[in-house]
Formats: structure tokens, C-alpha cells, sequence
């Protein structure tokens, strides 16, 4: 049990750190100064409210088991942050831009298991 543990907080912590990253560059830098091109295509209101979520839903990856305030929030943060990805995906494809897949499937990935893990 201790290395499932392990394994959870491990890939908990890699999600968390990846959604903190691109979270809080939504949420600190101008639209115009955005180094993806896909963010573009949205308003600076949207671009932020995909900033907010995806901070709010690395934060809550961790600090809900951590602290044991409503440990469930946990998964239910993970699908929320790979549905944010799952989108992602329709939306460079619908502005017909080269995207990283791998990036993105990545990420999903990881949130997927790390539902998966934290269940068990």
C-alpha cells in the first residue's frame, strides 16, 4: 500500500506542477504575450477563466488529500483538468494548427491515473 501512496502523491504532484505552469501563465501574462497561438482565438476573459480552473484544479489535486478536507475533491479535480485538456484537443484542431499530442494525451493521461490511483 505504501508505494501506491507513493506512486498517487508522485503523479499528483507532476500533474499539479504541469497545470500550476500553464494555469499561472494564463492567468500573469497578457494575451497578447501568450506563447500559443490557440489561446488567440479566445477573449482575455476566457483565457483567464481556463487560468483560474486549471490553478484551482492543481490546488485542489493536492491540498484536498493532504489536508483531508474533502478528500474526494481530489479525482474530481483530475477530471476536471483532463477535460480541460480533452478540449483542448477540438480546439487547435479547429483552427487547424500543428499541436503537441503527445502533450496533451500526456496530461490526460496523468490526470486519468491519477483518478484511477487515488480510487483504488
Amino acid at each position: 500500500m505504501l508505494v501506491l501512496t507513493v506512486i498517487t502523491w508522485v503523479l499528483s504532484g507532476v500533474l499539479a506542477l504541469m497545470f500550476l505552469m500553464a494555469g499561472g501563465m494564463k492567468l500573469a501574462k497578457p494575451l497578447a504575450e501568450m506563447p500559443m497561438a490557440t489561446l488567440q482565438a479566445f477573449t482575455p476573459a476566457q483565457v483567464n477563466l481556463i487560468g483560474a480552473a486549471e490553478v484551482l484544479g492543481a490546488v485542489a489535486v493536492i491540498a484536498a488529500p493532504l489536508t483531508g478536507f474533502v478528500p474526494a475533491l481530489a479525482p474530481i479535480a483530475a477530471i476536471g483538468l483532463a477535460l480541460i485538456q480533452f478540449l483542448a484537443i477540438f480546439a487547435h484542431k479547429k483552427l487547424d494548427e500543428p499541436f503537441a499530442k503527445n502533450v496533451v494525451l500526456m496530461l490526460l493521461g496523468l490526470a486519468v491515473a491519477t483518478l484511477w490511483i487515488i480510487i483504488l
